[in-house]
């Protein structure tokens, strides 16, 4: 009798906890990165999705919740993770790594290397993120939330030009790693090749072998990644080039190979350029879709998101109009069908700089000096220090201490509300447009005076020198700053002493690229000597809109 009624009892309280189970999603918080959502709210999307730089996306689906990571390079933190409920509508959530590793290596400035093409996958329960850095080798991190805690990157193959790597886990428990090779580091290019992996992803088990060479017709084929449906081992990889290139898939009956290979989205006739490398995602309902970027130049590597359907066993991405296999991207397109939708309305991207912490946007330039910046909370500010100028620059290309976010739209405004303690001569502080090219409206402390300019560097890659637009301004230490962005990427500075009447700055400034990235904006501090007691800006407020 007693031992029934355990049982009977053991039932109950296994029924009452099913019951008591969360009903809802988890709550994802995180901040918008476009000032317009591609969500028309009326059951359609127009691309791209993400009007912002998401070099090489790749996404996954984990249950109703889908995530997406980056390419970061140098910028710090790195490996950014987004959150979406429709594919359409993303959130950034986190980063999976606080620094770039080796850390002392991404203390200084790296400009277009460092995390290159990473890809995200979830097995047995553990999120997984594999890339390639080009001058060290593949890094794995892993973790049981999307959100983070996220390991420090594990260097799992040390090896020079190996980069773009995707993880396989096949049904048979055995594990395999696909990637390309960079050119500029290891002396080939255009080829893939797969090796056997633990199945932890903690190493590879070999030097790998040669599955595909795209020499013939597929030059510059790279960014692979692994899937497997129908008993075909598929590997979807672009070709081409980032601006002028297409999206290959290849397939096989095995693993090794021989793969055939086809071409299954082009730009065609529309104005989609190099549409390719990116993420194929299934939606629970069995619908398929592919995330690709379009590099856009000074607006970065925008995210595109493309239906896609099957034919024979290949995939067919975006409309095929002629039916030949071959699609093309599609600008406006009904969404993905799932669940549960989430549109994020149109906000504008400010940062009040009253918590602990800024933006998940902003980005240092590389991995964090402890003295570049610091929030202030008890005063609603984001404090940044004068940082001394690098031995033998002459402009700001080499300086890390930036701190910078990536563009949100074709068009906009950023204003910054700042209060200025420059306290020693030839200290500097600016809001600036930051590529290969680069623009700021600038204050300087000149012989013990806030002065205001335009200041502009072209070719700062190359070592120019930045030059003024004109005559210095007097300014009083409290100012609002302000860039206007025209389509095109052209700049024009202003700045206000109340916040309401502005003056113009300089002249108009066409931005362009950085290295492998987009034009970004934000902030430098700057000084000149070492001294034992730095000036320093307080950010009280940016906006974007």
């Amino acid at each position: 009798m007693k031992s029934k009624l355990i049982c009977v009892l053991a039932a109950v309280y296994l029924l009452v906890s099913a019951c008591s189970e969360p009903t809802t999603a988890p709550d994802y918080s995180g901040v918008q990165v476009t000032l317009k959502s591609a969500d028309n709210g009326d059951g359609t999307y127009t691309n791209p999705i993400i009007q912002a730089d998401y070099s090489d996306p790749d996404a996954i689906r984990v249950g109703d919740d889908f995530f997406m990571t980056a390419s970061s390079f140098g910028c710090a933190p790195g490996l950014p993770i987004l959150h979406s409920r429709d594919l359409v509508n993303w959130q950034l959530i986190a980063y999976a790594s606080p620094k770039v590793m080796p850390e002392a290596h991404y203390n200084k400035i790296q400009h277009g290397n460092g995390i290159w093409a990473p890809s995200l996958r979830y097995h047995n329960g553990i999120f997984y993120i594999f890339y390639g850095d080009p001058d060290f080798g593949i890094f794995m991190l892993k973790s049981e939330k999307a959100e983070g805690p996220w390991s420090e990157p594990l260097l799992i193959k040390e090896a020079k030009g190996w980069i773009d790597s995707c993880p396989f886990w096949d049904e048979d428990g055995q594990a395999y790693l696909v990637h390309g090779y960079a050119g500029s580091r290891a002396g080939i290019k255009s080829i893939l090749a797969v090796n056997r992996m633990k199945p932890d992803g903690t190493a590879l088990l070999d030097d790998g072998i040669l599955v595909f060479d795209g020499h013939d017709r597929n030059g510059t084929v790279e960014g692979p990644k692994f899937y497997k449906k129908n008993g075909y081992y598929y590997i979807f990889a672009p070709a081409g080039g980032v601006s002028t290139g297409w999206q290959l898939v290849l397939r096989s009956k095995n693993i090794t190979g021989p793969y055939e290979s086809k071409v299954v989205m082009s730009q065609g006739k529309t104005e989609i350029n190099g549409p390719h490398q990116g993420a194929w995602v299934s939606l629970a309902g069995g619908e398929d879709w592919f995330l690709h970027f379009q590099d856009q130049e000074a607006y970065g590597r925008v995210v595109h998101l493309q239906p896609m359907n099957w034919k024979d066993n290949w995939p067919v991405i975006g409309h095929d109009a002629n039916g030949d296999g071959t699609g093309e991207p599609v600008i406006t397109y009904r969404k993905p069908a799932v669940k549960q939708t989430e549109m994020i309305s149109p906000e504008s991207m400010d940062d009040e700089f009253n918590g602990d912490a800024p933006s998940l946007l902003w980005q240092w330039h590389a991995n964090p000096g402890l003295d570049w910046g610091k929030s202030f909370p008890g005063k609603g500010v984001f404090r940044m220090y004068c940082q001394s100028s690098a031995e033998g620059s002459v402009n700001l290309w080499d300086v890390p201490s930036l701190f910078l976010q990536k563009w949100p739209a074709v068009s906009f405004e950023a204003v910054a509300k700042v209060k200025l303690s420059l306290l020693n001569e030839g200290e500097r502080f600016g809001l600036i447009v930051m590529g290969q090219d680069y623009a700021s409206v600038v204050v300087e402390n000149k012989n013990g005076e806030l002065v205001l300019n335009e200041i502009t560097c072209l070719n700062a890659r190359k070592g120019s020198k930045e030059n003024y637009a004109g005559d210095f301004q007097p300014v009083s230490s409290d100012l609002f700053l302000k860039v206007k962005v025209e389509e095109g990427g052209i700049c024009h500075f202003s700045y206000s002493e109340n916040g309401l009447d502005y003056k113009s700055v300089g002249l108009p400034f066409t931005a362009n690229t950085g290295r492998w990235i987009g034009s970004k904006i934000g902030f430098f501090a700057q000084r000149k000597n070492k001294i034992n007691d730095s000036g320093f800006v307080d950010i009280d407020r940016f906006t974007m809109n």
